[in-house]
């Protein structure tokens, strides 16, 4: 499998760098890191193979809203076997967009159970991620809120 290639907006190469690691390891082809921020929103903090038309779309994401917001207003793992085909309710039209199946957003929560951020991974084709791919998600997760 080819490395994912990084998106051409600017991000730290230390978020890339842990992202793309963390996309290798689970043979997946995108991924966006979202950080909690002040506002109350969800804060877009890099993100590895994602349209740029998307990217604008996920700067900001409120909580409650899209895959990266319910796993931050649920506390848990969002799953999608495939976004193009999700009757959940839980994929976007801006998820629809990047042309990619099987994705999972994760919380990286704090000890004293505040969201610290989410991580989404995806892969073009059809995929369920487990419950171990989103344990590995989540513990990986602590080095981008460290």
């Amino acid at each position: 499998m080819t490395p994912p290639t990084p998106s051409p907006n600017v991000f730290a190469q230390a978020d890339l760098d842990l992202l793309a690691s963390i996309l290798r390891d689970l043979s997946a082809d995108s991924g966006t890191v979202h950080a909690s921020a002040a506002d109350g929103a969800l804060h877009l903090r890099c993100a590895i193979g994602i349209p740029a038309p998307v990217i604008e779309i996920v700067r900001v994401v409120p909580v409650g809203k899209g895959m990266a917001g319910l796993a931050a207003e649920r506390r848990c793992a969002v799953n999608s076997c495939n976004l193009q085909q999700d009757t959940t309710g839980d994929v976007r039209p801006g998820a629809r967009a990047t042309g990619l199946a099987g994705s999972v957003a994760v919380p990286v929560l704090a000890p004293d159970g505040r969201v610290l951020g989410v991580i989404g991974v995806a892969t073009r084709a059809e995929r369920t991620f487990t419950a171990d791919d989103e344990r590995a998600i989540a513990q990986r997760g602590v080095a981008f809120f460290g």
